[in-house]
């Protein structure tokens, strides 16, 4: 099954994926940080995007 690209959110939106190049930008624009800042949360904090939220304080 292929992603289907006219959808502006991710996939899953109880998980950050960082294997999508789209996936990342919406992240990083969601919480307003890098690629680099979000790659280190989520191998701190494991992919879930509330764990994420958190560790940015948002």
């Amino acid at each position: 099954m292929s992603d289907d690209l006219s959808k502006r959110g991710p996939q899953d939106a109880a998980k950050v994926n960082i294997h999508e190049d789209w996936e990342v930008r919406y992240w990083c624009k969601a919480f307003g940080c890098t690629e680099q800042q979000l790659k280190a949360a989520v191998k701190t904090v494991g992919v879930s995007a509330a764990a994420v939220r958190r560790h940015f304080g948002k």
